[in-house]
């Protein structure tokens, strides 16, 4: 019974890692003509009660303004393990954000939103500029801005 026991704890261990799939998501924003600096951007995970989840990727360099990405920063708690690893320069008027992030299936038509906060240098910051349900009907459309971003889509 113990060699049964051991077999399907061991066939277990090396199955698990196979029902825990991910698929490469790509997200693009392409930002208005502004007329201002470069865009700080908050590209991130809520879930279906607008809970913060994960940082998809931040762009900026400079920490010190992080806090004007005002949702994402309070669901961040602007802790540095949560944007380590995904940031990027600001993004200039008129121009495209393009990034590619692994993103669980089980995630995906579950009730998640990918929000998109923003805010420019000596210009107005905007709390979920963009938001769209993660979904596989929402493949290929594009959602649009409230502020400085003109539209948001993605692809699997």
């Amino acid at each position: 019974m113990k060699k049964l026991t051991l077999a399907l704890a061991m066939a277990a261990t090396i199955a698990l890692p196979t029902l825990a799939q991910a698929r490469e998501v790509t997200f693009t924003t392409e930002l208005k003509n502004y007329g201002g600096d470069g865009a700080y951007l908050a590209l991130y995970l809520v879930d279906a009660n607008g809970k913060y989840q994960r940082t998809l990727w931040l762009s900026g360099k400079k920490s010190k303004y992080y806090k004007h990405l005002a949702d994402w920063a309070r669901g961040s708690g602007l802790r540095s393990s949560e944007y380590d690893g995904v940031t990027g320069a600001s993004v200039l008027s008129g121009q495209a954000l393009n990034v590619t992030v692994d993103i669980a299936d089980e995630l995906i038509d579950a009730g998640y939103e990918v929000r998109v906060d923003t805010a420019v240098e000596d210009m107005r910051d905007n709390r979920a500029d963009v938001s769209a349900p993660l979904t596989t009907d929402g493949v290929g459309k594009s959602f649009p801005g409230r502020g400085y971003v003109q539209s948001l889509s993605y692809t699997f």
